[in-house]
């Protein structure tokens, strides 16, 4: 069974046999004369005695079979006429011939033979040129097929005026056509006026308008300004040799609009072919105006970003600042009580002073601290004990404790090492930490109110660990979900913003913070840092 490749071949062939014989009963007349031209020859070489090779005159035989037969019909004729040439050979001389006309014979015979050849190989020559040819035309519909249907916008143009003129400046010694066509401005138009239009399919009647499928002259000068830096892009690729250009270009359409246009055009090898170059153009003016709104929205949202991280800052700010600007309230008020006293109890209003002095210089550090943040320094980085970190936190906030009759202990459950941090933040972290303990059960009224606080070191003393735990309610299960939300309160006085800069505060160092209930009552906050943050 032949090979599907093998049938498609032969069904080509016949094709192409029946579109060589076809039409005007061409084979048949032909095959007609080929049969007369046979029988004449015959009775002429066997009932005449015309000494001569006769038979040689097969050959027309053989040629008019060639215009009316297939392949094969031109064998069988071959053997006919060998048949035919032999028969009268032996019908005139018989069993014992002579060399002369033996000879005659044979020439006949090799004449035939050679002539069958030719015709066999001319047969197969002209069916591959054929064949050739109705691939070539079947290409040709499916390319035009495809050139009109498709939605892009193509041309066939001539560019070979073009590409003389370039070419003939090149040969004058031109070696830098941009640095020519500044100093002639009149190259551009000139080079656009000998752009001819061969084919436009209707997607590119679409997209500029009808004119922009004729061929009148000059036709591309209403569509392409002199002051495209496109088309001069176009020019230096003709000037490079170079196989393919692709670019954005703005085009007049007829209308008056401008589009801009993703332009593509492939330049033959062949500088014949220069008269049929293909040029696609892709619409993407809408594209480019939702891309351009979209620099513009995302410009917006970074301003909007920076006025929002402002206020953050703001309010962060406040939130820090307030502490230790009420404790300087405070300690102002009992700096005034002890001097009002009589005698004034100037050891009392030193302490009082100091812790001033002491608040301010927090404050201070706060603002300090800020800015090194914003200004992405590290400035202020340093070992940090944390069992005196949270010493000093407690002296701190001693006034609100005892105010809030609210008790603290520390349990240092392994040594725990140093960090490397900014001392103000973590104090700051710890502080929001206990002041929110402290304000919670508070506002509970709870009876116990107490607040444990953790040391302890993890993985092999690489990570450390505080946790921050009361005796208050807890927290709710939509306090859970939104606990690190900035502006997320359940204070009436509160601005929500503590646990979200402690958060921050922690994840900037490689830490991470999170809250939960614990399985006796109360709410616990687990800080968790790498001993080397500054690294990190």
């Amino acid at each position: 069974m032949p090979a599907q490749g093998e049938t498609k071949s032969m069904s080509e062939k016949k094709n192409v046999w029946l579109e060589r014989h076809a039409g005007s009963k061409h084979g048949l007349v032909f095959g007609v004369i080929a049969l007369a031209a046979a029988a004449a020859i015959f009775s002429i070489d066997t009932y005449t005695k015309i000494e001569g090779a006769i038979a040689v005159l097969y050959v027309i035989v053989l040629l008019l079979s060639a215009e009316a037969t297939t392949r094969t019909g031109l064998l069988v004729a071959t053997g006919l006429c060998i048949g035919l040439s032999i028969l009268s050979y032996l019908l005139t001389h018989g069993l014992d011939p002579d060399l002369q006309t033996a000879l005659r014979l044979t020439v006949a015979l090799a004449a035939l033979c050679v002539t069958a050849a030719l015709l066999l190989r001319n047969d197969r020559a002209r069916t591959n040129i054929l064949m050739t040819n109705a691939a070539l035309r079947e290409s040709e519909r499916r390319y035009r097929s495809i050139f009109d249907m498709t939605r892009v916008a193509l041309w066939e143009r001539d560019y070979s005026r073009v590409r003389a003129y370039i070419v003939g400046l090149k040969e004058e010694g031109v070696t830098d056509l941009r640095d020519y066509i500044r100093t002639h401005p009149e190259v551009i138009p000139q080079c656009i006026a000998m752009i001819g239009v061969v084919a436009a399919n209707d997607a590119a009647v679409d997209l500029l308008g009808r004119r922009a499928g004729t061929n009148s002259p000059g036709v591309m000068s209403h569509f392409i300004s002199p002051a495209n830096e496109a088309f001069l892009d176009v020019l230096q690729a003709i000037f490079d040799g170079a196989s393919f250009f692709e670019g954005m270009a703005e085009i007049t359409a007829e209308a008056g609009e401008t589009k801009l246009v993703l332009l593509s055009i492939s330049f033959p090898d062949d500088p014949a072919a220069f008269n049929r170059v293909v040029v696609s153009m892709v619409d993407i003016t809408q594209r480019e105006q939702a891309r351009k709104a979209l620099v513009e929205a995302q410009a917006e949202l970074t301003r909007a970003a920076r006025a929002a991280t402002v206020g953050v800052m703001s309010a962060s700010l406040a939130h820090e600042l307030n502490q230790p600007l009420g404790a300087i309230v405070v300690n102002s008020q009992t700096l005034l009580r002890w001097l009002d006293r009589d005698p004034p109890d100037l050891a009392a209003a030193r302490r009082s002073a100091e812790r001033m002095i002491r608040d301010s210089q927090r404050a201070s550090s706060i603002i300090h601290n800020t800015r090194s943040l914003l200004s992405q320094s590290q400035e202020g980085i340093e070992q940090v004990d944390l069992s005196a970190l949270v010493r000093d936190t407690l002296a701190l906030m001693e006034h609100e404790l005892e105010k809030e009759r609210t008790t603290v202990e520390i349990v240092q459950i392994a040594r725990v090492p140093s960090i490397s941090s900014v001392k103000i933040e973590m104090q700051q972290v710890m502080i929001n930490l206990i002041a929110n303990a402290v304000q919670a059960m508070s506002a509970a009224r709870s009876e116990n109110r107490r607040i444990t606080i953790a040391l302890d070191a993890a993985d092999n003393a690489k990570v450390v660990a505080i946790t921050v735990r009361d005796t208050g309610p807890g927290l709710s299960a939509d306090t859970l979900e939104k606990l690190f939300f900035p502006f997320y309160t359940t204070k009436e006085s509160g601005m929500g913003m503590g646990l979200s800069i402690c958060r921050s505060t922690i994840e900037a160092r490689g830490g991470s913070l999170v809250g939960s209930n614990h399985p006796e009552g109360g709410a616990v906050f687990e800080i968790r840092l790498p001993v080397e943050v500054a690294n990190a």
